[in-house]
């Protein structure tokens, strides 16, 4: 991980909390993936409501508790690893049999430090 300023790209990966692969659940396993990979980083967001391709609704609301809710993984770096990751991650969600969404974008970083 070095120093990222400027122009660099954001992967979003849109899948579900329950999603697995093997053991795991498919949203840390891409975490560990991506740090393993030594992209600069990452984040998992959990959602309340989603739906996607297959049109079912994921939902929290209290009267119908889903165990699926929506996760959205947010990794950044430069262009060039993003889409070397975003290889890697397809492959995982493939090999999880799961259904899934990932986007691509252009930022701008403004800030970037670690702490301390």
């Amino acid at each position: 991980m070095g120093e990222l300023n400027g122009s660099a790209s954001l992967l979003r990966i849109f899948i579900g909390e329950a999603d697995l692969l093997g053991h795991q659940p498919l949203y840390e396993a891409l975490i560990y993936e991506a740090k393993k990979n030594g992209l600069s980083g990452g984040t998992v967001l959990k959602g309340i409501m989603s739906y996607g391709a297959s049109s079912r609704l994921h939902t929290a609301r209290l009267l119908d508790i889903s165990q699926d809710l929506p996760v959205v993984v947010e990794i950044i770096d430069t262009e060039e690893k993003v889409q070397q990751f975003a290889a890697v991650a397809g492959t995982m969600i493939e090999t999880a049999k799961c259904g899934g969404l990932m986007t691509v974008e252009p930022v701008n970083v403004l800030f970037f430090q670690p702490k301390g």
